[in-house]
């Protein structure tokens, strides 16, 4: 009789053998389902503390020019963006109706200092009354004055340019009809241009009258210098902001007005803050913001909401949300969701 052990042996081997195989396999598939992502841990940075803002470009002083009479424009000196002069004539209307009543006013002038002269020699006789003298004089008076108001009228029909600067706008044509006091013309002082920006109230306290800027134009590719002119005394009601007004020397006159602007200010300050890539920064289809942080203890990833900053350079403020040592998924993250496990590469 054959012995029994003989033949329990080789199967004993077969199945050990089996599981042996399988160990690895199952190893592997556990190992595959994690997902590669790229992390950073958490740390405060010593920031300095420079101001950035955007702005438009306004000219240092501007002008909207209007005739001071109506009536039919008939000339006009100069095209939109040509250089004007302080006291050159820009436009003019058609003087013939206000010519007219000066002329009239001439001739009623004329007859009535006439009639004051010869009251005038008659009294000196004591011809005529001091009272019938006194009436005619004060019509003269009058008819100098009514002399002098179309004497004006007939001047306004010329304008002319109250300060140097470009023609930024040209709101009529020869041949229309324009109101007294409506405004025909814009004309910009542009030999310095100021940069109107809003700060946020939180950062206002950085800021003084006369610190320097450096303003960048990117429609021109430059970088200008400028100093703070003007601090706002009060917040707009919905943003909470202030403006300020930073001055930009502007000699070839190549920065215009609407140009948007970016001003950096230094402050003599460092703030601690948190900065993370912007790579790192998701939004759900509520607009919220969150980032992915590992727990390496069971190497997984999960959601974080966070409150996020200003820019600096290439990375975002994270004002809210984190707590330093968190490691933060920097890269992959859009290859998991929550509860994911991960490996770190």
């Amino acid at each position: 009789m054959k012995n029994p052990i003989l033949y329990v042996l080789p199967s004993l081997v077969l199945v050990l053998a089996a599981c042996n195989q399988n160990q690895p396999e199952q190893k592997t598939i556990a190992t595959a389902t994690a997902t590669p992502v790229s992390v950073e841990e958490v740390q405060t940075s010593a920031i300095n503390s420079d101001i950035s803002v955007s702005g438009n470009i306004e000219g240092n002083t501007t002008v909207r020019l209007g005739f001071l009479v109506a009536g039919k424009v008939n000339f006009i000196a100069a095209r939109e963006g040509q250089a004007i002069k302080k006291g050159q004539l820009v436009a003019s209307l058609d003087p013939t109706n206000y010519h007219i009543a000066k002329q009239l006013a001439d001739v009623q002038t004329n007859a009535v200092t006439d009639e004051f002269n010869r009251l005038k020699l008659l009294r000196d006789k004591g011809s005529v009354t001091e009272s019938d003298f006194s009436k005619v004089n004060f019509s003269l008076q009058q008819a100098q004055l009514q002399q002098q108001l179309h004497q004006k009228n007939e001047s306004d029909t010329k304008l002319y340019a109250p300060i140097s600067g470009v023609l930024m706008k040209k709101l009529t044509e020869v041949g229309e009809i324009v109101g007294t006091g409506i405004p025909c013309f814009v004309i910009s002082d542009i030999s310095r241009v100021k940069v109107l920006a809003y700060i946020p109230e939180g950062e206002l306290h950085f800021i003084k009258i006369g610190q320097r800027a450096e303003i960048t134009i990117s429609a021109l590719d430059k970088t200008f210098s400028g100093r703070v002119i003007e601090v706002g005394s009060a917040a707009d009601v919905t943003s909470r902001a202030f403006t300020i007004k930073i001055e930009v020397e502007n000699p070839g006159q190549a920065i215009r007005p609407g140009m948007i602007a970016e001003a950096k200010i230094k402050v003599n300050a460092t703030s601690e803050m948190v900065l993370l890539p912007i790579e790192s920064i998701s939004r759900d289809i509520n607009n919220q913001t969150y980032v992915y942080v590992v727990d390496k203890s069971v190497n997984k990833a999960f959601k974080r909401e966070v409150s996020i900053g200003k820019m600096v350079e290439n990375k975002v403020e994270i004002i809210k949300g984190l707590n330093s040592g968190d490691v933060v998924v920097t890269a992959g993250q859009n290859k998991i969701t929550e509860g994911s496990l991960v490996t770190i590469k």
